[in-house]
């Protein structure tokens, strides 16, 4: 292959840029431009060593002074010969470096090329690859730790020990029909439906840790609603501890929506503050109202605030009802205010309730809580839970699981071997195309094209 080389350090000025290269040719281009303060044939040096030296032009000008790591194939991230050069952080320094790599025979990363080749070389399978990306992405410790046991193997094995048992049962039916004048113990029908219902509950199980998946990785959608001026805005400063939504005494100031991401119990939140509902008469303020609505509807959460110095009307009552069937809670707001608000009505549609003083930061701990028993956040990935986080392993694992099915109805119409082997060897596709036994090269292209350069 090609030597590749590619920034790995987040673009801006920091105090470290990072240049790394992977490639046969690797150490034959760095000695064309890397003075060592301590030269040393290429052979004698190890892996995992670091060298100090200089980087120089072609007209011998110092360009940086820098720390260069070696890593010897096949122990490296790509398993190929690899260098990162560790220079200073400016941008045109570490963009000198790359082009002088580049003129010496070197050619630009693709994105995720890094990760992609220790992928197409062995080391490491397509789910343990897009963890790497799952844990650059990740907003909370709790998606970090998910993304860091799916690199280190865990969800891997778990659909490996899988296809075992399923290559395991296929091979007595090969055999069954490949050498049926062999005494080889029979496989019936019904050892089969009992090995497919096992393998569906395991893959079942699977399935359905996705939801605590999709919290982890995308976080919770939560909306804020309730009437003008009943705290919406104030709530969520409060949250973020910032003045990020304006706050008046003049009813619809919220005219869109705000969004922002926070960390409750290392599960992320993605706050979004709505116009308040009321029977606008303003058409900018119409549309706002229609957003608020939909917004609710298909969030996974909604705090629904009211104002307790206030008596309900019809637009706290259409609050409720839009609420009723949902994953709410009911905050109370301005406790230190005299209470006009008619408790019993509020607390009819049974949904947890929360006192709060916005404007005295009282109840904010309270609120937390509420959210975090209503999604048992601490409960997440405790006893070993193997959690699906990614979508594309939720469809194919869905897909075996309709395999299983077909399986199973061939077996009910007495269907022959071969025709009940080819179904089951479906299942054993649809599970390695999640870890890479089976993937087509257009879908490793595009799972490494969301990848950042350098990685």
């Amino acid at each position: 292959m090609s030597t590749i080389v590619a920034i790995s350090t987040a673009t801006g000025v920091g105090g470290i840029g990072i240049i790394r290269m992977s490639g046969e040719n690797v150490f034959e281009i760095l000695e064309k431009f890397f003075k060592p303060k301590k030269p040393q044939a290429i052979e004698n040096i190890k892996g995992y060593t670091i060298k100090y030296g200089n980087i120089i032009d072609k007209n011998n000008d110092i360009i940086d002074e820098v720390l260069v790591s070696y890593f010897k194939a096949p122990k490296s991230y790509t398993t190929e010969n690899m260098c990162e050069i560790n220079s200073h952080g400016g941008i045109m320094v570490i963009n000198k470096i790359l082009d002088i790599c580049l003129e010496n025979g070197a050619i630009l990363a693709e994105p995720g090329e890094f990760t992609k080749r220790a992928f197409l070389n062995g080391r490491i399978d397509l789910v343990q690859a897009e963890s790497v990306i799952d844990i650059i992405n990740s907003k909370t410790d709790k998606e970090v730790r998910a993304s860091e046991e799916q690199l280190r193997g865990k969800l891997s094995k778990n659909i490996k020990d899988i296809r075992k048992d399923i290559l395991s049962i296929l091979a007595d039916i090969e055999a069954s029909i490949d050498y049926p004048e062999y005494d080889i113990e029979e496989t019936t029908n019904e050892k089969i439906l009992r090995f497919l219902e096992i393998i569906d509950k395991k893959l079942e199980t699977l399935e359905k840790s996705f939801y605590n998946g999709k919290i982890l990785r995308e976080g919770l959608a939560t909306a804020i609603i309730g009437r003008p001026n009943s705290g919406k805005s104030s709530l969520l400063n409060l949250i973020l501890n910032e003045e990020r939504a304006i706050v008046t005494d003049i009813e619809g100031t919220t005219r869109d929506t705000i969004e922002e991401y926070i960390s409750i119990n290392g599960i992320a939140l993605k706050l979004i503050d709505t116009a308040g509902i009321r029977n606008a008469k303003d058409e900018v303020e119409k549309i706002g109202v229609k957003k608020s609505k939909e917004i609710a509807e298909r969030s996974d959460v909604v705090i629904a605030m009211f104002d307790v110095s206030k008596e309900l009307n019809e637009e706290d009552f259409e609050i409720l009802n839009i609420i009723k069937n949902k994953n709410a809670i009911i905050v109370l707001n301005k406790v230190d205010l005299n209470r006009k608000i008619n408790i019993k009505e509020i607390s009819e549609i049974k949904k947890p309730i929360i006192e709060m003083s916005i404007k005295n930061e009282i109840g904010k701990e309270k609120l937390y809580n509420e959210i975090s028993d209503m999604f048992k956040f601490n409960d997440i990935g405790m006893d070993g839970e193997v959690i699906v986080t990614n979508n594309r392993h939720k469809f194919l694992i869905k897909s075996a699981r309709k395999n299983i099915i077909f399986c199973k109805d061939t077996i009910s119409k007495n269907m022959p071997l071969d025709i009940i082997s080819s179904s089951i060897k479906q299942i054993l596709e649809d599970l390695g195309e999640i870890t890479g036994e089976f993937v087509t090269e257009d879908i490793i292209n595009e799972i490494f094209s969301k990848f950042c350069l350098g990685k």
